[in-house]
């Protein structure tokens, strides 16, 4: 599904907490809190933080009673997408062909990598 709004930007813990929810699917924070590792971690926190991310329209939720069930509405590769465009439009001018030159220059791709990408170009083209 192609969003045709702007994205907003995930805070690090927002970010974290969605990459839980993409893996689940669908969870309870009970899941995300486990799913993290810290006991410690208060519900309200992690609760509060989908609670954001739900006004973000990134998750919506399923009520059972008391109990919320979330499940993503953006998908994460729809999130990469708007992030790698706004990263080539803020830091490259919007050109993709920038952003490959800066990866070859800064030695962030090799030869092999640029040619495999060369190789996904030619079979897009057909």
């Amino acid at each position: 599904m192609k969003r045709k709004k702007t994205l907003p930007t995930l805070t690090k813990a927002e970010e974290e907490v969605m990459q839980i929810i993409w893996q689940k699917q669908r969870c309870l924070v009970r899941d995300i809190i486990d799913h993290l590792g810290d006991p410690d971690m208060p519900h309200s926190t992690i609760s509060s933080v989908v609670r954001i991310l739900e006004k973000k329209e990134f998750v919506a939720h399923k009520a059972y009673g008391k109990t919320h069930e979330y499940f993503p509405i953006i998908t994460k590769e729809e999130y990469a997408d708007h992030g790698v465009k706004s990263i080539v439009e803020k830091y490259f001018g919007g050109s993709p062909r920038q952003l490959v030159s800066y990866l070859v220059q800064s030695k962030d791709i090799n030869l092999k990598e640029l040619n495999d990408l060369m190789k996904i170009l030619e079979q897009t083209k057909n």
